[in-house]
């Protein structure tokens, strides 16, 4: 059993609330629960109790045991002296006040049904994946529905956290953020952290500058993800070398080797070499795409923006000085998915938010029309019966599989809750 069981036993009063008794004897009653606060200090504040002919105001404790209150060392923090009540599902010692007056408690196993008790262990029962794996395919999907859309405006939450971070680096310079977020999205999860440090390493101002010829945006890419630090016969290759110094010295730039990006288990289209030459790509052709992402509302749109490829020379190449067919490398549509999920929703919902405005709404309906994610995660709720249609419903089941599922928070999932109700 853990304490958050306890948390909501007394959260919603899922106990016998009509002969509640301390362990001393003395009637309870409750008025108000108190607020649940989730942080330092005692679990629910400000409660409002009647323990004997006394009416009380003030906090309330919960932990398994009452030793508890010596093993988390409340007996040395001011913060517990106003509390009122000491609930727990077992009483082992008395808790006393710094003035030596002990602290009422109330036994919680006494007072619990088997039924809840039951429904609790059901939901907690040893796990292959997550706990309530067997009960999902029987699960109300209109509580589902509901429960996404919370865990999905979640998800945009964390995301904007990388985002407000980038304005402070970037003296809020939303242009640069986005250059810093698409660096990292076209980086995938293997290069994405070495490309975003790649991305934040060139001043935006000198992106800006230098648009208007790709081959000083790929010089530039190309140099800082030390991809230009080797001897080549290759044409290309020396031409982009020598703009990259020029560059350099141009802009009093520092020369930057940024971690070694990684070709390993890439397919060629995932090539850095091909993805930054990509990034310069969109770069040359859409000057002041912040503006241009920011306006739009429909999904085609976005496709259309994103219709381009690489330079010539890549066309031909993967690696430098190593031919290849001819081949157009334009962005896949579901690589577009990607930076629509990962980048352009995410600051769409940041930057609006900045403004004061709610767009959430419009978000969601644009996702419904994106296609699912396709990912181990997804695969295995649809095994438990939970089948995604569209990115908004993976975007949900991610964010509830890594920040519920995995830290064990049943209790704070409207899944968990209504199993725990129904049983």
């Amino acid at each position: 059993m853990k304490e958050d069981f306890l948390h909501y036993l007394w959260k919603f009063r899922k106990f016998d609330t009509l002969y509640l008794k301390t362990t001393a004897g003395q009637e309870i009653s409750i008025i108000t629960v108190g607020q649940y606060l989730q942080q330092a200090g005692p679990d629910f504040f400000n409660a409002q109790i009647s323990i004997g002919n006394q009416k009380w105001a003030g906090n309330v404790e919960i932990h398994l045991k009452s030793s508890d209150w010596y093993v988390h060392h409340h007996e040395n923090d001011m913060a517990y002296e106003n509390v009122i009540l000491h609930v727990v599902w077992e009483h082992d010692v008395e808790v006393f006040r710094k003035n030596n007056s002990e602290i009422p408690v109330l036994e919680l196993k006494n007072y619990v049904s088997k039924e809840v008790l039951a429904n609790y262990q059901r939901l907690v029962a040893p796990k292959s994946w997550i706990f309530c794996e067997k009960q999902l395919k029987y699960f109300d999907d209109f509580v589902l529905k509901n429960w996404q859309e919370r865990l999905f405006f979640e998800r945009l939450e964390r995301k904007s956290k990388a985002i407000y971070d980038l304005l402070e680096q970037t003296n809020r310079d939303w242009e640069a953020v986005l250059f810093c977020m698409l660096a990292k999205n076209f980086g995938l999860n293997t290069n994405g952290e070495v490309f975003l440090k790649i991305a934040q390493s060139i001043p935006f101002s000198v992106i800006r500058k230098e648009s208007f010829e790709v081959e000083n945006l790929e010089a530039l890419l190309f140099g800082q993800a030390a991809l230009l630090q080797a001897e080549k016969e290759d044409t290309y290759f020396k031409d982009l070398k020598f703009r990259y110094f020029y560059l350099l010295h141009k802009y009093q730039l520092e020369s930057k080797n940024e971690g070694q990006v990684q070709f390993f288990k890439h397919r060629p289209d995932n090539f850095p070499t091909i993805r930054l030459s990509q990034l310069a790509h969109l770069y040359h052709i859409h000057q002041n795409l912040f503006s241009k992402i920011n306006s739009v509302s429909s999904i085609a749109t976005i496709y259309q923006l994103f219709q381009l490829g690489t330079s010539v020379y890549w066309e031909t190449h993967y690696q430098f000085d190593k031919v290849s067919p001819k081949k157009s490398k334009k962005l896949s549509r579901s690589f577009v998915d990607l930076v629509l999920i990962n980048t352009i929703i995410p600051i769409q919902f940041a930057y609006a938010k900045s403004l004061g405005k709610e767009v959430t709404e419009d978000l969601m309906a644009m996702l419904v029309e994106v296609a699912p994610e396709k990912n181990a995660i997804i695969d295995k709720f649809e095994s438990f019966g939970v089948k995604a249609s569209n990115s908004f419903e993976t975007q949900s089941l991610l964010q509830l599989k890594n920040e519920y599922c995995v830290s064990g928070k049943c209790l704070d999932c409207a899944i968990g809750m209504e199993l725990l109700k129904s049983g």
